[in-house]
């Protein structure tokens, strides 16, 4: 079992209050945060930001993985998320992560590629936690 921590820390209102997040790793540390970093595009990030990313990263590892079993390495993989957020009835919520990959995999098909990179969507540890709708566009380049 693996066990990671991120951490937090608010002062203020929602709208003029500030906040930081760090990570146990270093990778962040306290890297600012707030209403206008998230709705206004303010410099800092925002939490959307950070699901984007470790879905990414996930999926990224998880198509390694699925493709290692079928006897296939990747030269590179490039992914992306974007992360949805939206206004619903009682707040708002993360209604979607759209997966953007581009892979370069010296002997793959395209079949095989495409059958990878779905099992990948579907397994990776972050697309089980998320609770919305994940769809991806997969591009094999050579």
């Amino acid at each position: 079992m693996s066990v990671n921590k991120g951490s937090a820390k608010w002062s203020g209102t929602l709208k003029e209050g500030k906040g930081h997040v760090s990570t146990k790793s270093g990778a962040l540390n306290d890297q600012p945060y707030g209403f206008n970093t998230r709705f206004e595009d303010a410099p800092g990030t925002n939490p959307e930001e950070l699901i984007g990313a470790a879905h990414a990263s996930c999926f990224s590892m998880a198509l390694s993985m699925v493709l290692g079993e079928h006897d296939l390495t990747a030269d590179s993989i490039e992914t992306s998320a974007d992360i949805t957020l939206e206004q619903k009835a009682g707040g708002f919520t993360v209604t979607k992560s759209h997966l953007t990959v581009k892979a370069s995999i010296p002997d793959a098909t395209k079949e095989a590629f495409m059958e990878a990179a779905t099992g990948a969507k579907e397994n990776c540890p972050i697309s089980k936690l998320l609770d919305c709708d994940i769809t991806m566009d997969a591009k094999l380049v050579s």
